[in-house]
């Protein structure tokens, strides 16, 4: 159970950012869900740029770019995330991390019933 008050650390990237011989956003959401992290999601950007670069990488059907921005959401406790956040940090080689306060609405698994 997740409490209705939590937090929200959202990690900017690199698509193209690795670690242990995998794409960092993976390695990230499977470290995320090893200890025991309320959930994560990760966006790729159809646009942007940031600190290692002032040049915009797009997505374009004319060309495919690489360095796409990815995004990865990750909500659960302050403390959870802050701890989180120490073991991952030296694994990130740029990029940028916020946290924010969120009111979590609701947070349920679906009905095995269901399906």
């Amino acid at each position: 159970m997740i409490a209705e008050e939590g937090y929200l650390l959202r990690l900017f990237i690199d698509e193209n950012d690795r670690y242990a011989g995998k794409p960092l956003y993976e390695w990230i959401v499977l470290q995320a869900r090893e200890r025991g992290l309320a959930g994560a999601t990760v966006l790729r950007g159809m646009m942007g740029f940031g600190a290692n670069t002032r040049v915009i990488h797009t997505f374009k059907i004319e060309r495919l770019s690489e360095g796409l921005p990815i995004v990865i959401e990750l909500v659960d406790t302050r403390e959870k995330l802050e701890a989180f956040l120490d073991f991952i940090n030296d694994k990130i080689p740029s990029g940028l991390a916020t946290l924010e306060h969120v009111q979590i609405r609701f947070y349920r698994a679906a009905n095995s019933s269901d399906r």
